[in-house]
């Protein structure tokens, strides 16, 4: 490769010149993706991050390409998740595949979190806060430490973006 033409702006971190560079980045996106907007939100899990690349784009968050139509014949996968649900000061720990259908039999104010897993997971949650527990239900006293790990699990996100993310990415995987 011949030496460029101008100097690098930085040499000690990449000694290329702007228009060697320019030509490397390009080359990297066609081949990684280029981290981008999408025109429209993803038809799969409503995501507008996108990542383009040189034969077209996709989804960032559940890599559904974009464009294409998710298969309305096919049922919807299984995500099995443990949901924290939030009554005055109480705190219901379960499971279920179907939020929204459990949830309309469940009198609740808000749901605080979702978290991947099955029964298995909720028993251990239900062990983990049993100093919280009300008697044998599923619910248990809003404490510092329960508050805290729903806090963990939350992470700042809306519960139903992840539930719609873990469905999405599930769906684009079968």
């Amino acid at each position: 490769m011949p030496a460029c033409p101008s100097p690098a702006e930085h040499p000690e971190l990449i000694p290329l010149c702007a228009d060697h560079l320019a030509v490397a980045a390009e080359a990297h996106g066609s081949v990684a993706g280029v981290a981008d907007a999408l025109p429209e939100p993803c038809r799969l899990c409503g995501s507008r991050l996108g990542v383009r690349f040189a034969t077209g784009r996709s989804c960032a968050v559940c890599e559904w390409p974009y464009g294409e139509h998710p298969d309305g014949e096919l049922p919807p996968p299984r995500v099995d998740v443990v949901y924290y649900l939030r009554w005055a000061d109480q705190v219901k720990i379960g499971t279920t595949a179907n939020p929204r259908q459990r949830f309309t039999a469940i009198r609740h104010e808000e749901v605080l979190a979702f978290e991947r897993g099955d029964r298995r997971l909720e028993q251990r949650r239900h062990r983990e806060f049993a100093e919280e527990r009300g008697g044998s239900s599923e619910w248990f006293a809003a404490s510092d430490r329960l508050l805290a790990h729903i806090d963990v699990l939350a992470g700042g996100v809306d519960p139903w973006d992840r539930w719609r993310r873990w469905v999405a990415e599930a769906t684009a995987t079968r």
